[in-house]
This record gives C-alpha cells, structure tokens and sequence, in this order.
C-alpha cells in the first residue's frame, strides 16, 4: 500500500523531478506530481509524493517539514483524503 504526502509553499519553478531527487533520499518514490492551474499551466505551489511504504513518508516529513528548499520554507506533511464534492 502507498503512502502520499503533501508539501506546500513549493516555489512557482520547482519540477517534479527535482522534487524526485528531494524526496528519493528518503525512500522509494512512486509518483511525484505538482499541481498547476489547468489554464496557464503555472503551479499552484505545492504536490504531492507518493512513497511505497508508511517509514519512508514518515523519515521524508521529519526531515523536510520546514526546510528551505529553492528559497522557500516548504510544509511537508500527511496527504489528507479530499472530501467528495457535491453536485
């Protein structure tokens, strides 16, 4: 079972595969993705990791929570389950 993780206040440049290399010190990284406006193609400012196992997210958000990273403090922490959206 995999196990994502959140990180916020990304910087506006970073890219998913230097988030690999970031987060990979920690663990196996399945999938790394970061979120941009479906418009500009811009990012929002943060994404998402997903890691194979529950330790390696663990190790990855005690090391990285607060950390400068591309000249912003990122949050790193547990993804949370997005509420379904009413229609």
């Amino acid at each position: 079972m995999s196990v994502k993780v959140y990180v916020g206040n990304l910087n506006y440049a970073t890219t998913e595969e230097a988030l690999s290399l970031l987060f990979s010190q920690y663990g196996e990284v399945k999938s790394v993705s970061v979120i941009k406006d479906k418009i500009t193609q811009q990012s929002k400012g943060f994404g998402f990791i997903e890691f194979e196992e529950q330790s390696q997210a663990e190790k990855a958000i005690a090391a990285l929570n607060g950390k400068d990273f591309e000249k912003r403090r990122i949050r790193v922490n547990f993804a949370q389950e997005k509420p379904p959206r009413r229609t």
